[in-house]
């Protein structure tokens, strides 16, 4: 167990903490990871640029897939008062360009939470566990030692600079995270192939409104004028309504902004409507990380990707890869070698859990990228409900030939777009059964990702669409 200093120096008057890890981010993965270390029994700390009020405030659709399955490093028992709606059960598609509304089931247990009030209850649950947590606190940046091995980060504390050294650094701090632009990660296996056109922003609203809106047990869905852009409705209640849209990061955010206000004001629903708080943040709209560890050093939740890019969903794992990534770092720690052939074993529970199927449902996102807005429209208008969700959480869909050709019937026009995404879903089934082989050591990481880009340039290939890594 780490020797730490005392407090007051560290967080009144400067100075220098050592600690068994450093969780950097109070969010869903760094929460998670910090109660599963502190019950082990190791010295953590959660630093977190947010007072201890605004802890925990993040944008966010509120809607979770997985309430049923979540790590018991915290009870779930803790975040259960959070959920608002637990009567929501699928999905509602509006398709304006073709009059139609598709509904769609979602597998699971679904949920729509009070995000704030569940970012509070983790933190509670990661204090009670025996973490520290350390507000107000910005990463200025990361400490290496001669080796690249991470040692710990600089921060600043009110004006105050605080460094932390510990054994392993987290990673929690958000996509596009400032940590990975300070730190030299090039000799590792860890994955910098990341850039501003694998993120969207996203941005909401919480709307109160004065009737119950009639579509309370299902999360909305609508497409922008952009193709690029999406319009969400969550019903938290039947009568408080996340309101939010997500957009390309290439795309201009005040124009999709007033495309979502505009939608707003049409709606019948919502007519007397009031804003009760507004907020944005980035979100990976991207496959997982290829490999999100170095030495001394792990990224989790959507600083390592781990988002549905299709749905833009998370929180469930980002809580597990949050629990995983500690038990990694203890089991580490404990045997003394922090090297990223250590904690592989990360790398490995998560894909094999959800990140093989993100990377297959992020070919759709490659084929969304080229194609016409209106093709995509009458293709998805055209799809059964039940293989539409399929393809949206599991990565993969069954589509029988007599299905096929009751699509194309039904889509008349659009054949080609149909043969394009046929062959897509193809390449998608290929590239989720290479990820059900992904490497259970760094030695053999370079020929699996080798092979993983062969397929992708495949999926360029047929759909047209711009690289993306």
């Amino acid at each position: 167990m780490a020797t730490q200093e005392s407090t007051t120096g560290a967080t009144a008057g400067g100075g220098t903490r050592t600690y068994d890890v450093v969780v950097v981010g109070a969010g869903t993965s760094g929460c998670y990871a910090a109660a599963t270390i502190a019950n082990a029994g190791l010295d953590v700390v959660v630093v977190e640029r947010k007072d201890e009020q605004e802890a925990g405030h993040i944008a966010c659709g509120d809607a979770l897939k997985g309430a049923d399955k979540f790590p018991d490093s915290i009870p779930k028992s803790q975040i259960e008062p959070a959920f608002t709606n637990t009567d929501v059960d699928h999905g509602r598609f509006e398709i304006p360009a073709e009059d139609t509304v598709l509904e769609i089931p979602v597998p699971g247990e679904l949920a729509v939470i009070d995000r704030w009030e569940y970012g509070r209850r983790i933190i509670e649950g990661a204090d009670a566990a025996g973490a520290e947590f350390h507000y107000d606190t910005v990463v200025k940046d990361v400490r290496q030692d001669e080796s690249g091995r991470v040692t710990g980060v600089e921060t600043i504390k009110k004006g105050t600079p605080v460094t932390y050294e510990a054994d392993i650094v987290f990673d929690g701090a958000g996509a596009l995270s400032i940590l990975q632009d300070k730190a030299d990660l090039s000799g590792a296996t860890f994955d910098t192939n990341v850039q501003y056109s694998q993120f969207a922003s996203a941005y909401r609203e919480i709307v109160e409104v004065e009737e119950p809106v009639p579509w309370d047990d299902a999360l909305v869905f609508k497409p922008t004028e952009r193709a690029a852009g999406y319009l969400w409705y969550f019903p938290r209640t039947d009568t408080e309504i996340n309101v939010g849209l997500g957009f390309q990061m290439n795309e201009e955010p005040m124009e999709l902004v007033d495309d979502l206000k505009r939608d707003v004001r049409e709606r019948a629903e919502f007519e007397g409507a009031e804003v009760t708080d507004k907020l944005g943040a980035a979100l990976p709209t991207r496959r997982p990380y290829d490999s999100a560890v170095a030495p001394g050093f792990v990224a989790v939740g959507d600083a390592a990707g781990h988002v549905n890019p299709t749905t833009g969903g998370g929180i469930a794992g980002a809580a597990y890869a949050g629990q995983y990534a500690a038990e990694e770092a203890i089991a580490a720690i404990e045997d003394g070698d922090v090297s990223e052939a250590a904690m592989w074993d990360y790398n490995s529970r998560v894909m094999d859990h959800f990140g093989g199927r993100y990377a297959a449902l992020d070919v759709y996102n490659v084929f969304s990228t080229a194609y016409d807005l209106d093709d995509l429209m009458a293709l998805l208008a055209a799809l059964p409900g039940e293989q539409l969700a399929e393809a949206l959480y599991s990565g993969s869909a069954d589509v029988g030939f007599l299905l096929k050709l009751k699509t194309a019937i039904k889509a008349f026009g659009h054949w080609g777009t149909i043969y394009d995404l046929y062959q897509t879903k193809s390449l998608a089934d290929e590239l989720l059964a290479h990820y059900e082989d992904y490497p259970d050591h760094p030695d053999a990481f370079a020929e699996w990702q080798a092979e993983r880009d062969d397929l992708m340039d495949q999926v360029y290939e047929t759909t047209g669409a711009e690289p993306k890594y």
